[in-house]
Order: structure tokens, then sequence, then C-alpha cells
């Protein structure tokens, strides 16, 4: 925390905000949180990940949807933590990924840092928008724009 702001998510914070979990909860913590601007996703790659059976047999390579995916969960912790959501039933759906480029392959062993920035979307709205990159030491995996909409929790009435 910084001040009064919450500026990470660990994994018990990643889970009360959102409802995925194993195999496809693709963050382990979340840090560098600036309100609803910008975050920066970790994702500890081990070769225990199921889509390792199978991408590829003695040549694990981590798939692209779910690098994507992890930048996507990154942002909607983003928008949780800085909307106060934890534990209040937050939902968070795809709408597009554009202009989605691989740089890198993403192994075992590696540190996955998803930095994501919202490029549209504010507290209240339900459409966003948002660029993320994808780097594993510095060096740049993947880089998209993708659009989510956010399911907010309305008060019971």
């Amino acid at each position: 925390m910084h001040g009064d702001v919450q500026t990470t998510a660990d994994i018990d914070l990643i889970q009360r905000i959102l409802p995925h979990r194993y195999p496809f909860l693709m963050i382990d913590k979340v840090r560098d949180i600036d309100g609803f601007k910008s975050a920066v996703g970790i994702k500890n790659v081990t070769i225990n990940e199921p889509h390792f059976q199978g991408h590829f047999p003695g040549v694990p390579i981590m798939p692209g949807v779910t690098i994507v995916e992890a930048m996507a969960q990154t942002a909607a912790v983003m928008v949780g933590v800085s909307a106060d959501l934890a534990d209040k039933n937050f939902l968070v759906y795809f709408m597009g990924i554009d202009t989605c480029k691989f740089r890198r392959k993403v192994v075992p062993g590696d540190v996955l840092e998803l930095h994501v920035t919202a490029t549209r979307g504010k507290p209240g709205a339900k459409v966003w928008k948002f660029e993320g990159r994808a780097e594993v030491g510095g060096e740049l995996a993947c880089e998209c724009a993708f659009t989510a909409m956010m399911d907010l929790p309305t008060e019971a009435g």
C-alpha cells in the first residue's frame, strides 16, 4: 500500500476479485497498481501447468492465448482493486483482441511481467480498452490491445 491506496494484489486478493481458478488463473501477483491507469502482473511460468503436456511435448511453450489472458486478468485486477470490488462477484468478459503480436517464446522458468495500461474506461464504465506488453527479463514477448466489458456488481434494492 502507498498511504491509503492499494498498489499491490497478492494471490489472496486476486482470488477475491477474479472468479478464475486453476487451471485458468494466469497471474500470481499484481504490483505497481496506479489507480485505473496501469499495473504490472506477474506470472511465474512452471512446467506443472497443464497446457505444457500438449503444447508441445518435449518443447514446452506457453500458448499465446494464455499470455493474452494473463494480461486481461491483470487489467481486471487493476480495475477491481481500484474500485474496491473484492468479494463482490465482479466479472469481466473479453470483447476484442487487436494488433496482437508475439515476439519471444515463453517457457517454464520464465517470470512473465504483464504491463497493462487503460486507454479507455473510467470508474463505473462497462467497456474498457487496454494496451498490454508481456516481457521476460525486459525482453518483449507479446504486445496487444484488447477490449473488455466489466460486469460491475449492482447494489440489491
